[in-house]
């Protein structure tokens, strides 16, 4: 991943609900009857393992490969280790020439397929990526030193590409293909300037032209999730993706269950950017910064195993229902335009001594643009039913007594002629839980 550089920072550079609440969110999306779907899920999830993403991660991460430059010794020792682990797995290459390569200007894209079931899907593309080079020995533009030393780049993004491979492992695992095509790329290039990635939506291998991208992913520095937090960029990029992100992370079938930090801000630090400023909707997946970042200490014993799995699983069942999504999200542009103090606006709670209105249930809502089947509470009126069921401002109303919300309108009606006791099913920072209101009429 690229951050400020040393010379741009001189310049300034709850608990989880029941069965009923996840099978309202889940079902939102087109699938296989129940029993199909949990077989097929558990057979791809199950291969996801720690102990595999080590293996990759100690391979890659190896002082012999010598910080994976792109276009060095090593980078190229690393795209041998890639290749051999495409080619055990068995995917088809959608390289250059037949291979697996997608050489340019010195440097190498990977590139693997796993077709689509759906031949009417056959031209519509599914790309999940993660950067295989690092910054080599580490220079004063690339690195926070000391310099001169191998990088060996663990986290960054060493554990991204051992996700990328344990997906694709699990993609081969499933008993029916996905309906569209899912690309398999592993970037070169990225700590120079996004340059794999930039490279491929110029110049697409002939396995690939001509296809339309409907969706990307991104896994970058994945293998330091704390506290069960992973970052989430792009939810923004396509209306009602924050739910589907949501939907994949509570779904039991991907193991998950993290606690999820959207972040609005679109910048060209990694290889989400490119397909989001070619209008792809794109969601990027990151577990946060720490010291070692771009030093010679991000080793493979910083890096947290364990919570790779969640990751990737999360990214698995995102990936599974957008590619079998009969009408995939469409390219919201308001999103590049977005940043975190939209957010903040969005999110501010409204103080109680300027709102004296309590209501039938004491809750104040906002509707958000990019995500309106999930309104967001902004006020929780003390000594209010609201408040008697522990909703807190940052709350997110996804369904009502087991029927899933389909705006801010659409709530406000249903609450204003609903019971005197409602279930609201509610996602709090990506995860469920749910509280029952009971008006005092």
């Amino acid at each position: 991943m690229q951050r400020s550089t040393p010379n741009d920072a001189a310049q300034g550079g709850c608990h989880r609900s029941g069965v009923v609440l996840v099978a309202v969110l889940v079902g939102v999306l087109a699938a296989p009857s129940p029993a199909a779907e949990a077989v097929r899920l558990s057979s791809a999830r199950g291969s996801i393992r720690a102990d595999d993403a080590r293996r990759h991660v100690a391979t890659l991460a190896d002082d012999a490969f010598e910080g994976r430059e792109g276009g060095s010794r090593g980078g190229r020792a690393a795209a041998a280790y890639i290749v051999d682990e495409i080619g055990r797995l068995g995917l088809q290459p959608a390289g250059d020439d037949g291979g697996y390569l997608q050489p340019f200007g010195g440097l190498r894209n990977i590139l693997a397929l796993a077709p689509g079931s759906d031949p009417a899907m056959a031209d519509e593309l599914i790309v999940v990526g993660a950067h295989y080079d690092h910054v080599g020995y580490g220079t004063g533009e690339n690195s926070f030193g000391p310099f001169g030393r191998v990088h060996n780049g663990a986290d960054d993004n060493a554990s991204g590409v051992a996700g990328l491979i344990e997906l694709m492992e699990a993609v081969q695992r499933l008993p029916t293909a996905p309906r569209r095509p899912i690309l398999f790329a592993f970037w070169d290039g990225e700590e120079k300037g996004l340059l794999g990635s930039r490279h491929f939506l110029r110049v697409r291998p002939a396995a690939v032209r001509g296809k339309r991208i409907m969706f990307a992913v991104n896994l970058d520095m994945i293998g330091r999730l704390r506290g069960e937090r992973v970052e989430i960029y792009g939810a923004r990029t396509a209306r009602g993706l924050r739910s589907a992100v949501v939907r994949a992370n509570v779904d039991p079938r991907n193991a998950a269950g993290l606690e999820l930090v959207f972040d609005w801000d679109i910048t060209d630090d990694s290889d989400h950017y490119p397909f989001i400023a070619a209008g792809v909707p794109t969601i990027m997946l990151h577990t946060g910064l720490h010291d070692e970042y771009h030093r010679p200490s991000d080793d493979v014993h910083t890096v947290n195993f364990a919570g790779i799995e969640p990751v990737t699983g999360l990214t698995l069942g995102l990936m599974l229902a957008i590619a079998d999504e009969p009408q995939p999200p469409a390219f919201r542009p308001e999103c590049r335009g977005e940043t975190n103090a939209g957010r903040r606006q969005l999110e501010a709670p409204i103080p109680n001594a300027v709102a004296t209105h309590r209501g039938r249930w004491g809750i104040s809502t906002r509707e958000d643009a990019a995500d309106p089947a999930a309104p967001l509470i902004v006020r929780v009126v003390p000594e209010t039913p609201a408040a008697a069921g522990g909703l807190l401002p940052g709350d997110r109303i996804v369904a009502i007594d087991g029927k899933a919300v389909a705006s801010q309108a659409e709530m406000m009606a249903r609450l204003a002629t609903a019971g005197p006791r409602v279930l609201l099913d509610i996602e709090r920072r990506g995860r469920l839980t749910s509280a029952t209101l009971e008006a005092r009429d």
